[in-house]
Parts: C-alpha cells; sequence; structure tokens
C-alpha cells in the first residue's frame, strides 16, 4: 500500500481538519444529521481521501487533478463553515481554529 501521502503536510493539516469537525458536528441539531451536518463531513472529508486518492495514482497530471478536486472540496468546506457559523452551530473560536 502507497503511504507517500502520509509525509505530506497538508495531508496532515486536513485530516486533523477533518477529524475536528466531525467532533464538532456531533454537537450540531439532530434533525440535521442528514442535512447540513452531512454535508459538511462530507465536503471535509473529501479533502484528505481526494490526496491520498491522487498519490496513488500512477502519473502527476493524475496527482494534480485529484489535488484540484481537493482544492474545490476545501472551498466548499469553507463556505458551509460560514454559512453553520451564521447559524450559530460553530462558535467563534471554534471558526477561527
Amino acid at each position: 500500500m502507497i503511504k507517500a501521502y502520509k509525509k505530506l503536510i497538508v495531508w496532515k493539516k486536513v485530516d486533523e481538519l477533518a477529524y475536528q469537525i466531525y467532533l464538532e458536528t456531533k454537537r450540531f441539531p439532530k434533525n440535521e444529521t442528514y442535512g447540513i451536518t452531512s454535508q459538511l463531513r462530507r465536503s471535509v472529508l473529501s479533502i484528505p481521501t481526494n490526496i491520498v486518492e491522487g498519490s496513488g495514482r500512477q502519473s502527476r497530471n493524475e496527482f494534480r487533478q485529484f489535488i484540484n478536486i481537493a482544492l474545490g472540496s476545501l472551498a466548499e468546506t469553507e463556505y458551509l463553515l460560514e454559512f453553520y457559523f451564521r447559524l450559530k452551530y460553530l462558535d467563534g473560536e471554534c471558526f477561527n481554529r
């Protein structure tokens, strides 16, 4: 199994981000479990998983393609965090981390 991605600083950071968001979303309202909670979890988990998938590809172009997908998921996650902050699902301290 290829584990080169584990050496990437960016992967370590987004892996930790995904972990922290999963912990935070446990506190979201239960009626949002299949709505916005799921959307945020899927978008944030897409970031490190696309880096992992790209690192397992054979060419640099394929790797770049997955990095671009990860960047798109990062932008989506950023927007969702801002939106959930406005809904007061996230406090200022958590949001600023």
